[in-house]
């Protein structure tokens, strides 16, 4: 029925796990949870009683960290059931009936995406509030707006798949960083046309990170994006239709000198205690054309 497939990497995983075994459980479904390690440091004394919570549960550390795309198409291969629910590590079950919505929902020819939320309070710590308010406004969107641009609102941290379609796609491995896995991902579900049914059946990101590591992987995730894009990949993005009108336009040049003299205060002002969002989007044009120029 459902293998459930969990990659974690220095996160305590152990009450996620509790929750998803207890939802499975109450649904009298036949369910395998499998965790696997990319080589964490830390929290591995909480996560090595994963395994012992069920039969059901398989718990792996890997000695050498293989990445975001990797260790999920690992999990795959290890999965035996016809139904694939993929999930972050850093995330919280918020629906007592979550693997039940999925439960009802299953079909063999399309996808699931059940969505993502954050606390409604944002943090007390300020060095948070950049994550989390770029998580609140524009990644916890409603199944009724994502079904609009079904392929462009698809993330990766928590849908169901059929194993016979994760099979004809996988995630690509020359990925090895962070960020844009999920658009290439998304990418390839449209142009095999398989559907996305999206769900209000969200999972709690609660994993956020201080404004400099937030910073250093939003980097990450632009130089994903700039090579996919140098490479013809045809990815879809607010950032990339920006940065095409400005070359459309012969004003990329102009843009970019602007925005160079504006980066350091650009980056000041994403340390503020109510950082806004606007500049957070110049931030990233800033680093995006500094990286297609160098790719």
């Amino acid at each position: 029925m459902l293998s459930i497939l969990l990659p974690i990497y220095n996160f305590n995983c152990l009450p996620l796990v509790t929750d998803l075994l207890q939802q499975c459980e109450a649904a009298q479904i036949i369910f395998e949870i499998i965790a696997l390690e990319d080589a964490s440091t830390q929290y591995l004394a909480q996560n090595s009683r994963i395994k012992k919570l069920s039969k059901h549960i398989t718990y792996e550390r890997l000695s050498q960290n293989i990445g975001r795309s990797s260790i999920r198409n690992l999990l795959a291969e290890k999965a035996k059931y016809e139904y694939l629910l993929f999930l972050d590590c850093d995330s919280a079950v918020v629906n007592n009936q979550y693997i039940q919505n999925y439960i009802k929902a299953l079909n063999s020819n399309q996808l699931l995406y059940g969505g993502r939320v954050y606390r409604a309070q944002a943090p007390e710590n300020k060095q948070l509030i950049l994550h989390w308010k770029f998580g609140k406004y524009r990644e916890q969107i409603p199944a009724i707006v994502r079904a609009k641009q079904p392929y462009h609102s698809f993330m990766t941290n928590n849908f169901v798949i059929p194993k016979t379609i994760f099979q004809q796609i996988q995630f690509n491995e020359k990925l090895t960083q962070y960020g844009h896995e999920d658009t290439l991902f998304g990418m390839e579900l449209k142009n095999r046309q398989i559907p996305i049914l999206h769900l209000d059946n969200s999972l709690e990101h609660i994993g956020l990170e201080t404004t400099n590591v937030f910073l250093n992987k939003t980097k990450q995730a632009l130089e994903n994006l700039a090579i996919l894009h140098q490479a013809g990949s045809r990815i879809d993005t607010k950032l990339l239709r920006v940065y095409q009108q400005l070359e459309h336009w012969k004003l990329k040049k102009i843009a970019q000198l602007i925005l160079r003299v504006l980066r350091p205060i650009l980056k000041r002002l994403l340390h503020l205690k109510n950082p806004s969002s606007f500049i957070f989007d110049l931030y990233k044009l800033d680093f995006f054309i500094e990286k297609s120029d160098l790719v």
